[in-house]
């Protein structure tokens, strides 16, 4: 990992980390202090209505205490009930009275319900809430909380309620207020908290992110420059490898042409020459033989056998030599072709696919598009070099039947794609794996190098080859 990379991270991640926490925190805070909020209205609000409660309910005591005074008269419960049936505040605010077993007396909103005996009564969450209301009654009254039908809404509902006892007629006289209102404005509160929280949230992503863009785009400001310095001198030392290499193929190329060649031209030469003589004085001392019979019998025809061993030997080494020609011509062409210099790029690429389809039994197609122009010579042999990898790798590794190989000449541009119908192979693999795809790479790099683009295709259809060079602003 580079330094300035490095340098980046360690500005970036503790400044991350830093705005987290910050952000993790005020969430926390923020969400207990709405809770904290929540309670408290709350309890406020519970309070309130708790009072309301029983100051209505003392209301109703006093309504009915003169009659309650006078509880021998049999005729005092029913005025006492009949003006408890009237009493009623707000819309679903009304008393009820109930005898300490749980049979309704007063029930101005329901009066279905007068009459019975609802102690076994149950909510739908399974609770008895006659019971409970008894319960506290029993134990001097108090504040009661249970579910009940809300008139109104013909929904059952939480309710608050407030029982005290009515001791002269064994009477639990109460009241209540249902808390849907309450959880309505709970859930505001709620609301407007979670709203303020998205809120705050919200603000804080933005700055974090605002931040670390800001930090981002200093530090590619500031290595921008220097990204693009050191792109192109890696790009100008590739481009010089691969000049090197190539001049040393040349040098070596013209060593072989014009020092090992000559060589063995020469050598080819004066043995050819010997071969000639020798053969000449084998015909001659035939002749002389047949024309005179003055040498001693068999001595012609031992001169004659010597010289036919030494020329069988010789023939052997002539055969030997010119092999070794044709090798040392061969690999001089592949390490610097001479009509890549003489004709140019197109003629180079086409003598080079007949001398693979004379290898080999595939079938290769060439040609050219376009009108030919003069390319810098970087280029043409980058150019013969990725034909001369691609051929070679179609070669030996694809088991292609067939290749094409086409070469266009663009008005600033020239492209060459070798496409062919073999196996194919796992791109990615050989990308990750360093120990092979090495011609792969350096067709990559010698195109990096002269700012070309290289594209290589490879699925089950075969493999594709393609490569651009500009060559307008070539150097």
């Amino acid at each position: 990992m580079q330094l300035r990379l490095k340098i980046f991270l360690l500005s970036i991640v503790p400044m991350s980390i830093a705005l987290g926490s910050v952000i993790v925190t005020v969430h926390t805070q923020t969400v207990k202090l709405a809770k904290q909020e929540r309670d408290l209205v709350e309890s406020t609000y519970l309070a309130s209505r708790e009072a309301e409660l029983r100051a209505h309910v003392k209301l109703a005591q006093s309504s009915i205490a003169p009659l309650v005074k006078d509880a021998s008269n049999p005729l005092r419960q029913a005025e006492a009930m009949a003006i408890l049936g009237r009493l009623e505040y707000g819309k679903d605010g009304y008393f009820f009275v109930y005898d300490m077993k749980g049979n309704n007396l007063v029930h101005p909103r329901q009066p279905d319900l007068v009459g019975k005996n609802l102690w076994d009564m149950k909510d739908p969450f399974g609770d008895s809430p006659i019971q409970k209301l008894l319960e506290a009654t029993r134990n001097g009254g108090g504040i009661v909380r249970y579910y009940w039908e809300k008139p109104s809404s013909q929904q059952v509902s939480f309710k608050l309620g407030y029982v005290e006892p009515v001791q002269a007629w064994g009477w639990m006289l109460g009241t209540g207020l249902y808390l849907d209102d309450i959880e309505q404005a709970l859930q505001k509160i709620d609301a407007r908290a979670q709203g303020n929280i998205r809120e705050t949230e919200i603000r804080m992503y933005t700055i974090a992110i605002v931040s670390i863009i800001l930090m981002g785009m200093a530090g590619l400001a500031l290595n921008i420059s220097d990204n693009k310095e050191s792109g192109a001198k890696l790009r100008h030392l590739a481009q010089r490898v691969v000049n090197s290499q190539e001049e040393e193929r040349l040098r070596v190329a013209r060593e072989l042409h014009d020092g090992i060649v000559q060589v063995l031209v020469s050598s080819k030469f004066f043995l050819e020459t010997a071969q000639l003589q020798l053969e000449n004085r084998l015909t001659a001392a035939s002749q002389a033989t047949e024309d005179t019979q003055a040498a001693p019998p068999g001595t012609a025809a031992k001169a004659a056998s010597t010289d036919l061993q030494i020329i069988a030997p010789l023939k052997r080494g002539l055969e030997r030599l010119s092999v070794a020609l044709f090798e040392v011509r061969r690999i001089s062409h592949g390490l610097r072709p001479a009509l890549l210099d003489d004709f140019g790029l197109g003629p180079a690429i086409e003598v080079l696919t007949s001398e693979v389809q004379e290898q080999c039994s595939i079938n290769i197609r060439f040609s050219t598009h376009g009108r030919p122009c003069a390319i810098p010579v970087n280029q043409s042999t980058s150019l013969f070099r990725i034909s001369q990898e691609a051929l070679t790798n179609a070669k030996l590794h694809s088991g292609a039947a067939n290749v094409r190989v086409k070469l266009v000449y663009h008005r600033h541009q020239i492209s060459l794609s070798i496409k062919d119908d073999g196996k194919g192979f796992d791109l990615r693999q050989i990308q990750t794996d360093h120990s092979n795809g090495i011609g792969l790479r350096n067709m990559r790099e010698r195109m990096e190098g002269l700012g070309g683009t290289l594209k290589i295709y490879a699925d089950d259809d075969g493999t594709e080859v393609q490569a651009w060079l500009d060559t307008a602003n070539a150097d």
